[in-house]
């Protein structure tokens, strides 16, 4: 059983008490195999902030793989914007803006998609294409490969497609012919699970919404995804859940559930 947990765009800095303390509640009920914090981990990159999600991530007890977003490069402070971009960033999560999780059932590779010279757009580089390949050419059969990156790779609404990353074509065709299975994002604050036609082999978007921030979109609650690969889910299927914060009972709660088959013909 493997059981990961995406929390993406915590805003740290926007964050709400009560919500904060449920997901924590959720964590230790669910006991995840690994964290996955898909960017935007504070608001404006201030030191405290960072502080702040550091101490949070601790107390849930799992190991992390995260990944910045556009949010956790300084915004006002233009020189440590331009020398020093994720200095606040590694202070508090590490200096591989790129780490992977590996374990017998999955492989989580993330992929720094921000740009310190972008105030929000993402963009992936040749480079960025060819390394998540290579590591996904590597995947045990048994693993669930799932790559991590900020803003969407795909989105349901028109009105979002200028969020969509910048090389998102180049790197689904890629990544679908290695292997991957799962495609997770945040930045826009909208939680979905969308498969992706046209491609060699069957490849899934999972997007997830605002965990703890106050900056919720269009009355989307609070919202976080648990997958779920293994003994937990039927044979051969990855079950994602979406569990939304119920500000009445002051808890996390199952609202969906989306099951998809990646292929191992």
């Amino acid at each position: 059983m493997s059981v990961l947990l995406q929390i993406s765009d915590t805003h740290f800095g926007t964050e709400q008490g009560a919500v904060v303390e449920a997901l924590g509640t959720l964590t230790q009920r669910q006991r995840p195999d690994a964290l996955v914090l898909s960017g935007d981990i504070t608001q404006r990159a201030r030191p405290a902030q960072f502080r702040a999600a550091r101490a949070f991530v601790d107390r849930l007890g799992a190991p992390v793989l995260a990944v910045p977003g556009n949010h956790d490069i300084p915004l006002f402070d233009l020189w440590a914007r331009l020398r020093r971009p994720y200095g606040r960033y590694s202070a508090a999560f590490g200096t591989d803006l790129e780490p992977v999780h590996r374990s017998a059932e999955l492989l989580v590779v993330g992929v720094n998609t921000t740009r310190p010279w972008r105030h929000k757009d993402g963009e992936l580089s040749a480079l960025q294409i060819d390394r998540v390949t290579r590591l996904l050419k590597q995947a045990e059969p048994e693993q669930l490969r799932v790559v991590v990156v900020h803003q969407p790779i795909a989105v349901t609404r028109a009105e979002d497609e200028p969020d969509r990353l910048r090389g998102h074509a180049a790197a689904l065709q890629r990544w679908a012919e290695a292997g991957a299975d799962l495609v997770m994002g945040g930045h826009i604050h909208l939680p979905y699970v969308m498969p992706l036609p046209g491609l060699v082999r069957p490849l899934w978007v999972v997007q997830a919404g605002t965990a703890v921030s106050s900056r919720v979109r269009d009355g989307s609650p609070n919202s976080v995804n648990l997958l779920r690969w293994g003994a937990d889910a039927a044979p051969g299927c990855c079950r994602i859940e979406q569990w939304d914060y119920e500000a009445d009972d002051r808890a996390f709660r199952l609202t969906k559930i989306s099951e998809v088959r990646p292929d191992r013909s």
